[in-house]
């Protein structure tokens, strides 16, 4: 396996407007990296890596904190492949293991900090320069501008599909703390996007 992002993987991951589209996965193939083939777990690193990436580089807005976890996610689904027993698709189980990898970082980096996670964002804001009407702002440069709990709470609900629900139980959160994050990053970037 590489250290590095490779989005240029041959008969991998295709891009369908940006977002990569990952193929169905042979069980056989997971079998075989799940028996410590190498080979067949570098196949399946090729094949998702790119999703992968673009959710913790949603989550983070930090393309080294996207790649760190990245690589986290990939080391411990190798070690933990002993656990994925095929009752959801193996792209899933990877997707979930590299959303709670960067979940875990933030709790860590929070409480070296000190502060509550998620953070109090009700008294956040986008920085001043993106609400400058003369200033374009795309969509996923204003999801980066987003507070630490209102980006997650975003990306978790309306980009990945999660209930709030799941997310508070992956969070160890109220439900309702994450419908308020959710609300207010929803609103951030209506502001973002209509300035």
């Amino acid at each position: 396996m590489e250290t590095g992002i490779d989005r240029a993987s041959p008969g991998g991951s295709d891009e369908v407007g940006g977002a990569p589209v990952v193929k169905l996965v042979p069980p056989e193939l997971i079998q075989r990296a799940q028996e410590g083939d190498t080979a067949a777990f570098e196949r399946l690193y090729r094949l998702h890596v790119g999703r992968i990436h673009a959710v913790c580089l949603r989550m983070t807005a930090d393309p080294q904190k996207a790649e760190e976890a990245t690589q986290e996610a990939f080391v411990k689904a190798w070690h933990r492949l002993d656990q994925f027993q095929g009752r959801s698709a193996f792209s899933s189980w990877l997707h979930r293991l590299a959303v709670n990898v960067v979940l875990d970082a933030k709790r860590a980096e929070k409480r070296r900090a000190g502060e509550p996670w998620p953070a109090d964002d009700e008294t956040a804001s986008l920085p001043r320069d993106t609400r400058d009407p003369g200033v374009r702002i795309d969509l996923e440069r204003a999801i980066r501008s987003l507070p630490s709990g209102a980006r997650t709470a975003f990306v978790l609900h309306d980009v990945e599909g999660y209930r709030h629900r799941e997310i508070a139980e992956m969070t160890g959160r109220a439900e309702g703390t994450w419908k308020a994050q959710l609300h207010r990053a929803r609103k951030l970037l209506r502001e973002a996007l209509t300035s």
